[in-house]
């Protein structure tokens, strides 16, 4: 089987990389990361003008890219390596994903404002007691006259704080359906906070919150199946961010063995230190190799596809974490300083462990679709 990529993919990430290069460098994003928006929303608009990638999920013949998953990875792995904040995989991985999956009108609208970057979603599916479960859900989503009704509480909703339109996951009947809220509706309340990663999140309250019947995304009831689809391929997403994260981690941390100098040579001509790395870039091409075979399983039945994201979701969040870890402890103290990238991007590796689930639940998870299968 040929993993190369085409000639168009392989322009499509020089393009992103030499854009990231030019308008993302490090020490801008530290100093968004502290603002009080918190992000850049001329680097977003940028993504969609420049670069036209916010455009991904959408079928060419409607002005899109129509990209696969794939595509998706590249992208997700130059915007680890830049250790990009603004909301891509909330809004166009997960978001995007979801709205095509449902169709109709209103998600194809919303689709062509994503493309624009005039829209920035947030998927609102997590609750107190979900312990990373899509269902059941507790929110509660009744008619009420000609609308919907929606109560309820979600738990660390990333990118909530800049998004234009949450995507809720809420119960009718003994289903699950999603909706498309404004965040600024009546009944809606946010409490934002920062995240280890220096990126945003909120906790959200829904009460009574009223809502047209258009809000409703898919059918009623039956978006059980489009969000498992569209968490396996976050998953997917978030590994391929990871990778990013972990080479440049290693890379970063190459460059500074090879300049500290102690006992009058340089640390890196030391063997067990050329070991040590030796030994993280072995995992990084195992969390590589995972991520790609998840990728490439995102179309398969819906059985194969989760076993594939959850082996993903283990190889990486094991890799990212013993990379991660060695790269602060061979940087010595400055790997714990604020100023060195070092150590944000093991926080993003850090904070990317447990979205989508921890190494632990897809273990248990990898485990019971096994025993459904025999």
């Amino acid at each position: 089987m040929d993993f190369s990529f085409t000639d168009e993919q392989r322009q499509l990430r020089d393009g992103v990389r030499a854009f990231l290069a030019r308008r993302y460098p490090f020490e801008q994003r530290r100093i968004a990361s502290r603002s009080k928006a918190g992000w850049r929303p001329e680097i977003w608009q940028a993504l969609a003008e420049e670069l036209g990638v916010l455009a991904l999920p959408l079928p060419v013949a409607k002005g899109g890219l129509d990209g696969d998953p794939v595509t998706t990875m590249i992208l997700m792995e130059e915007f680890g390596e830049a250790l990009l904040i603004e909301p891509f995989l909330e809004t166009v991985v997960i978001g995007g994903g979801l709205l095509r999956a449902a169709g109709g009108a209103m998600a194809e609208a919303e689709l062509r404002e994503i493309a624009a970057g005039r829209s920035r979603l947030a998927f609102a599916w997590a609750e107190p007691a979900s312990r990373f479960a899509f269902s059941p859900v507790s929110t509660v989503a009744t008619l009420d006259g000609k609308g919907w009704r929606l109560d309820g509480v979600k738990s660390v909703v990333t990118a909530a704080p800049w998004a234009t339109g949450l995507l809720i996951t809420a119960r009718t009947g003994e289903n699950v359906s999603l909706f498309l809220v404004d965040p600024q509706a009546a009944g809606v309340t946010l409490f934002p906070y920062p995240t280890i990663d220096g990126r945003r999140a909120a906790d959200i309250r829904l009460e009574g919150v009223i809502l047209s019947r258009a809000a409703l995304i898919g059918p009623e009831g039956g978006a059980l199946p489009l969000i498992e689809a569209a968490g396996d391929a976050g998953i997917a997403a978030a590994g391929a961010e990871a990778v990013g994260v972990m080479r440049r981690l290693l890379a970063d941390t190459i460059t500074y063995t090879k300049q500290r100098r102690q006992f009058g040579q340089a640390i890196a001509d030391f063997q067990v230190l050329q070991h040590r790395m030796v030994d993280m870039f072995m995992q990084i091409e195992m969390a590589s190799s995972a991520v790609l075979l998840a990728t490439l399983k995102l179309g398969a039945d819906p059985a194969e596809r989760a076993r594939a994201a959850s082996t993903a979701k283990v190889t990486v969040s094991r890799a990212s974490r013993f990379v991660g870890q060695n790269a602060v402890q061979l940087h010595g103290g400055m790997g714990m300083t604020d100023e060195l990238a070092i150590g944000h991007y093991f926080k993003r590796a850090t904070a990317i462990e447990t979205e989508f689930g921890t190494a632990d639940h897809h273990l248990d998870r990898f485990a019971r679709l096994g025993r459904a299968a025999a």
